[in-house]
């Protein structure tokens, strides 16, 4: 991430980052890293992220349909670009700047084993730039309890499949 004087229009106030619980889950990194990357299964497990399309290579897009957690029953689409794919430890995806819509992102999904059968998960979405702080105060609370949902849901997808395994 870049700091103000880097990039004025994406650098990075620690006040405007979103921090989903760690979760330790009682399976292999590499499983969870599985299910991450299984982006046409999201709708079978991810409570937020109802669907997603992308090839996950760097720069590609990741086309999302995510459900709103203001509304009831409605769900949104949303686009952002794969930034960084470390295989069992951080898939990342952001939202550039753009003078149409200049609300920056980036969100991390961090894997950290903890033994051959144990990891933890937690993700963050940081709020670039100079219109970060907004977005927080606007959506930093709905976009903490989807993101505790998910991690939730994660570490039940991946402890039940580890369990079958």
């Amino acid at each position: 991430m870049t700091n103000r004087t880097e990039d004025p229009l994406a650098y990075v106030d620690p006040d405007a980052i979103v921090r989903s619980e760690r979760v330790e889950i009682a399976a292999p990194a590499e499983l969870v890293w599985d299910i991450l990357i299984d982006l046409p299964r999201y709708g079978e497990w991810n409570p937020f992220c109802i669907a997603a399309e992308s090839t996950l290579e760097m720069g590609a897009s990741v086309h999302m349909t995510l459900k709103s957690y203001i509304e009831e029953g409605v769900t949104f689409p949303n686009c952002e670009y794969v930034c960084a794919f470390e295989p069992s430890r951080l898939l990342s995806w952001a939202l550039p700047h753009d003078d149409a819509w200049p609300y920056p992102a980036r969100r991390d999904q961090i894997i950290e084993a903890l033994g051959d059968a144990r990891c933890a998960y937690h993700s963050t979405d940081a709020f670039l730039g100079p219109n970060g702080i907004h977005v927080m105060r606007f959506a930093g609370p709905w976009v903490k309890r989807a993101f505790d949902d998910t991690a939730l849901a994660l570490k039940a997808r991946a402890e039940a499949m580890h369990a079958a395994a």
